[in-house]
């Protein structure tokens, strides 16, 4: 399905007022705009910024970037574009369409959170409630450090293992169950709560936590308590529910000038709260809608604050890419989300990789402005055009993060044949 000019777009974009263009600022990342500081995006810029993001997505597939995408964006409580393009399935040629599910890889991360801060709410537990009050296996390699962490800290990512720890022995299928009794055996990179090291393993214990305090699974209480209010009908867990959907996204790879559909892994589906989540764009378009402020029956208003704001300090963040060099002046780890300073606006923000799957989805609380993005296939360049709208809506000076502008590098001639070709 192509881009689709959603009447929203065209009527209501004309009735807002314009501020002037954001400038970079040094400012450290803050909590989510509270409604009075909230500011309108001019209507002339918004419409201009996504026909770019159109023609630069086209320009994705002209040059096949990618096997399948889908992206939407929301403003103002409102989704006013959709995009979709390529193929769920290359070797059925099955098209993507808004309603076509897709692992969503570390984008499940903010549904653990979100979920955890319901409980939390509801006196379930506390943020601050110590994992081996609640776990009897719990146990890192330092005694103090096991008596001291907390929830926060594994959904904080600053529980202090080194980055990605045991991810590896998860890709080689060992059960979550005996990865989590192993994190005792690992040396622990700084002190609980004093430095960022990301997990999917012992991010994880949040669903043990949840099971141990509510008698329920995890998957049960994330569909009772988030899927079915917001409406994410296509919304699941798991590779078997993925696979049972009628319109899902393959995994593909490279072949040649074209794309390969495969079987996707269960590696990760193992840590469901960490990376287990199947949607839909429109599932998607939900969720951001709600992240930004616009479902208070579901997220209320001060969970959302305590969600968003920043926590640990990430600097890596800062130099991955060149937009980021270039954007970005803070960086920090919330509850299941990055936090960037991004030419002095607060940008929430998680991106997800998983074999074949590639997802992004960020949102400006002050413009009430916010994308997503779901991919079937690999490679960096998609995921850069989204920095690229960003500057649009800002109105910062433009630059092609993600080389769309420019002609692809060009290929060597193969030798030529001593043949004659008959004019036509």
């Amino acid at each position: 399905m192509p881009f689709r000019p959603l009447p929203l777009l065209i009527a209501g974009l004309l009735g807002l007022a314009g501020i002037a263009a954001a400038q970079p600022s040094t400012a450290p990342a803050t909590t989510v705009a509270s409604a009075d500081a909230r500011e309108a995006l001019p209507p002339a810029r918004l419409k201009s910024a996504l026909a770019d993001y159109t023609r630069w997505l086209d320009t994705l597939q002209q040059r096949n970037e990618v096997a399948g995408l889908a992206t939407a964006v929301v403003y103002d409580g409102k989704v006013v574009y959709e995009h979709t393009t390529g193929y769920a399935d290359a070797a059925t040629a099955a098209k993507v369409t808004p309603d076509t599910v897709f692992r969503l890889a570390s984008l499940s991360k903010a549904f653990a959170t979100a979920l955890a801060g319901l409980l939390v709410d509801d006196g379930s537990f506390g943020w601050d409630t110590r994992l081996v009050d609640v776990l009897p296996f719990f146990k890192l390699k330092d005694a103090q450090a096991s008596a001291e962490a907390t929830v926060r800290d594994i959904l904080g990512q600053r529980i202090g293992l080194p980055r990605n720890t045991y991810d590896n022995l998860l890709e080689d299928n060992v059960p979550y169950e005996e990865l989590v009794r192993k994190l005792d055996e690992v040396d622990l990179a700084c002190d609980v709560g004093q430095c960022y090291g990301y997990q999917n393993v012992a991010f994880s214990l949040i669903g043990d936590v949840i099971y141990a305090k509510t008698g329920d699974f995890y998957y049960h209480q994330v569909d009772k308590r988030l899927f079915f209010p917001l409406g994410m009908h296509s919304a699941s867990y798991g590779r078997a529910a993925l696979e049972m959907n009628k319109d899902w996204a393959r995994p593909h790879r490279k072949r040649g000038s074209g794309w390969m559909p495969y079987e996707p892994r269960e590696a990760y589906y193992r840590v469901a709260p960490a990376a287990g989540v199947n949607a839909s764009l429109r599932d998607m378009e939900k969720w951001l809608i709600a992240q930004m402020g616009g479902r208070p029956d579901v997220l209320p208003p001060a969970l959302l604050q305590t969600l968003h704001a920043p926590g640990v300090s990430t600097p890596p963040e800062l130099h991955s890419t060149p937009w980021r060099r270039a954007r970005l002046t803070s960086a920090h780890y919330a509850l299941g989300w990055r936090v960037f300073t991004y030419a002095g606006q607060t940008l929430i923000f998680h991106a997800g990789a998983v074999e074949g799957y590639r997802t992004l989805i960020g949102f400006f609380p002050k413009y009430r402005f916010g994308v997503v993005m779901l991919r079937d296939s690999p490679g960096l360049t998609p995921s850069e055009v989204v920095p690229m709208l960003f500057d649009s809506v800002l109105g910062l000076p433009h630059e092609d993060w993600a080389g769309v502008e420019h002609a692809p590098p060009a290929k060597r001639a193969a030798p030529r044949r001593r043949v004659r070709h008959r004019r036509r």
